[in-house]
């Protein structure tokens, strides 16, 4: 290879190395520990969506490349789902197009709604493919972070506010909120809503946890607020909602003009994607609403068993109020270098978990925080309670 004085990664990439996910998933493998940060099912979801993606297999359908904007049969069963569960009506054919995963539709919404220099104001912490889609659209992120408050996280609606300059063009929202589990009221939606139509901003919404919201907390989503609809970009999920991360099928609805923007861009990355796994997420998303209340009622007991364990081992915990994730506190261990702990803790305690100041621009900020997923079988989840606690 001929030397050069230039880096061979592109500069606006430069600050990401390989994400912290492949390298702690990767030390739980080397340590033989139960993997508890990165986000994945250690189950697969219902039989007769698995069945269906392997009849369609069988059937030749989806094996060779699906329509650009997903197959009708998933595009008409999102428009069914936002109909049925939110009011939301959108057109199968021009407002709602099919990504490979929720990963995809992020990046490419950033980048064909952006223009280099733009600001995007966003949730800190924040899911590390935001910062990345960003950056690679030319964008400047402009945080807003979440702190703790009473057992939970909060947003400042004044810092929120004080953050859109002229220079904004685009909210990035997610609720509910990883990592921290912060659901977002009606509330925060609707001053979030009248900030964006009076400052005249784009709204991407990342709402792939919609159906995992506890106790009294419920999903709403800002599409559905007045004057949102035409300015709002949803990104949607199966993975999370069915338990097949792997399979990576996500969408966006949206406005026609917003999604012929989004698709834009997403045809030059993935083109396609999962094409017979398509028609399988289609079976899924009619499913009858007792799968949703079994699917949150198992989550919820497992958040239940993972928090008391953490509590017990003297963590100090903020109980999700929606996700698949807890967000502690190591402090009251004596701890307050959150990379240092979780690099330590397959040796300690055999427990693998992700330091939340992966999340942060303001690192400092998010130090002392650690995020444990409970996505797992309960037998797993009591096992790494029970090493947590001898730790």
């Amino acid at each position: 290879m001929t030397s050069t004085a230039r880096p061979l990664l592109n500069r606006r990439l430069a600050e990401f190395g390989t994400t912290i996910f492949a390298e702690m998933s990767a030390l739980a493998v080397a340590t033989g520990s139960i993997n508890l940060g990165q986000g994945f099912p250690d189950t697969d979801g219902p039989e007769e969506v698995r069945e269906a993606a392997v009849r369609a297999l069988r059937d030749g359908r989806g094996n060779q490349y699906p329509p650009g904007p997903g197959v009708p049969e998933l595009r008409t069963a999102i428009a069914a789902h936002q109909r049925r569960r939110y009011g939301l009506s959108y057109d199968p054919d021009t407002e709602v197009l099919v990504t490979a995963g929720a990963t995809e539709a992020i990046a490419a919404a950033l980048l064909a709604l952006l223009e280099p220099g733009d600001e995007v104001v966003a949730l800190e912490p924040y899911y590390d493919s935001y910062a990345a889609s960003i950056a690679l659209a030319g964008g400047r992120r402009v945080p807003v972070t979440l702190r703790p408050h009473e057992g939970s996280f909060r947003l400042d609606l004044d810092e929120l506010r004080a953050a859109v300059t002229d220079r904004t063009r685009l909210l990035l929202i997610n609720t509910p909120h990883n990592p921290t589990g912060t659901v977002l009221t009606r509330a925060e939606l609707a001053a979030i809503a009248e900030l964006a139509v009076e400052r005249d901003l784009l709204v991407v919404t990342d709402e792939v946890y919609e159906h995992l919201v506890f106790d009294d907390a419920e999903h709403l989503p800002l599409a559905s607020f007045p004057g949102m609809r035409e300015r709002t970009v949803t990104i949607g999920s199966a993975g999370k909602t069915f338990s097949f991360t792997g399979w990576k099928v996500g969408w966006v609805t949206a406005a026609p003009a917003l999604v012929s923007a989004v698709r834009a861009a997403k045809q030059f990355l993935t083109y396609v994607s999962s094409g017979p796994f398509q028609y399988a997420v289609a079976e899924a998303l009619a499913l009858p609403e007792s799968y949703y209340d079994d699917f949150r009622r198992s989550m919820r007991e497992r958040r239940d068993i993972l928090s008391a364990g953490l509590t017990a081992a003297g963590f100090e915990v903020f109980k999700p109020a929606g996700t698949y994730f807890v967000t502690t506190d190591i402090r009251p261990l004596g701890e307050k270098d959150g990379f240092a702990f979780c690099r330590a803790l397959p040796e300690r305690a055999g427990v693998v978990a992700i330091p939340n100041a992966v999340f942060y621009d303001d690192r400092e900020a998010g130090a002392p925080f650690v995020r444990f997923a409970f996505c797992k079988r309960e037998d797993v989840l009591r096992e790494a309670a029970q090493r947590l606690r001898a730790m």
